[in-house]
């Protein structure tokens, strides 16, 4: 093959797609190697195979059912962007009041002394409206996060495989999906911070701001600019172990459930039971999120609550045990459903648009 040929092609590591797509592409390889084929051989593939039919029509994994969306692609990554803000951005929204109990419980446990009085409180002092207490900044904050979540975790994960090669991006696939993830995640909190900082001084300092719309420029007259970002060390310190084991456990159990409960092969599943598994394995992938990076989280909200405090501050405030068990209980719970949530909502998005589901399919051997 010609280089100008060649570079036409991309190398697709085997568990990125379906393996029944691998023992396709097995037999197109330049060297040895898998290729990405081109949108006529998937369609001369996709028509002869014996995928799941789904509306009466056959359904290619690589490319979606209307033949528009190639993986990989430029399209690929931006369906997937648009899938991480209509995940993320609605179920942080709608956990808005237990986010909101969750910060208080964290900066004054003497006040909020569990979910239950929490509630009470907020709403003797605040009525029912101020559950939703700095709801704006969440919203936009985390669809801005989803986005470079989901889609450069699929740029990630690509590039990395196809840097390890083949075989070995298939030998150490739970590496990729570490890196790949906590390169995603750098990325995220970036643009997450300026609104997170916001959110936590709305909802931890009553009367200091309504929302967003006079909360930020009163967070930046008081300290600067450059304070919006005060909090992203220990955002980072959160969110990347928190997304590396969102990610990595998620595509663990998902294997693991259609290797050991589904008695079927992924591709032979309806789409409804696809998305019934991104949503069990999204749960216990929260859980384990939750615990992971809880000390960093306690950290987050007590540094944008106090003005000039350090991490020093905060561990001393809080001790070493409160930094793992403060508020605990209320965050697996949120996050276990919220991860279980975005999860689904996510590969909805991604069947909506004719893409396959995240994860699931088993590797072909490696030859």
């Amino acid at each position: 093959m010609a280089p100008s040929d060649q570079s036409r092609h991309s190398l697709v590591p085997g568990f990125l797609y379906s393996s029944k797509i691998q023992s396709h592409l097995s037999n197109n390889t330049n060297h040895g190697l898998p290729l990405l084929p081109s949108s006529s051989s998937i369609a001369s593939y996709s028509s002869s195979s014996s995928l799941p039919v789904q509306g009466g029509a056959k359904s290619p994994v690589i490319l979606s059912p209307q033949e528009k969306i190639r993986l990989f692609s430029p399209a690929y990554y931006a369906a997937c962007s648009a899938g991480g803000v209509f995940s993320c951005g609605l179920t942080h929204m709608a956990v808005t009041p237990l986010d909101l109990v969750k910060c208080n419980m964290q900066i004054d446990p003497v006040k909020y002394k569990n979910i239950t009085s929490g509630f009470g409180v907020l709403l003797k002092e605040q009525g029912a409206k101020g559950f939703f207490r700095g709801w704006v900044p969440t919203l936009l904050g985390y669809s801005a996060q989803g986005a470079c979540k989901f889609g450069f975790y699929e740029f990630f994960k690509k590039y990395y495989s196809d840097l390890a090669g083949p075989e070995n991006a298939v030998k150490y696939k739970t590496i990729i999906y570490l890196a790949g993830s906590a390169s995603a995640e750098v990325i995220a909190d970036i643009a997450l911070c300026p609104m997170e900082a916001v959110k936590v001084r709305v909802q931890t300092q009553p009367g200091f701001a309504r929302g967003l719309s006079d909360g930020l420029p009163k967070f930046i007259k008081a300290e600067g600019a450059s304070g919006l970002y005060k909090g992203i060390v220990p955002l980072w310190g959160r969110q990347i172990p928190y997304t590396m084991m969102k990610f990595a456990s998620f595509e663990t159990v998902v294997e693991m459930i259609y290797k050991n409960v589904i008695p079927v092969p992924k591709e032979k599943c309806s789409k409804n039971k696809q998305l019934g598994v991104s949503f069990a394995a999204g749960y216990i992938a929260g859980v384990l999120c939750a615990v992971v990076s809880h000390p960093a989280d306690n950290l987050v909200s007590f540094l944008n609550n106090a003005k000039g405090a350090t991490i020093g501050d905060a561990v001393k405030k809080i001790g070493v045990v409160g930094l793992f068990t403060r508020g605990l209980p209320l965050r697996i719970v949120m996050i276990g459903t919220l991860t279980g949530a975005q999860w689904g909502l996510y590969d909805s998005f991604k069947v909506f648009v004719g893409l396959p589901t995240t994860g699931g399919s088993a590797p072909a051997p490696v030859k």
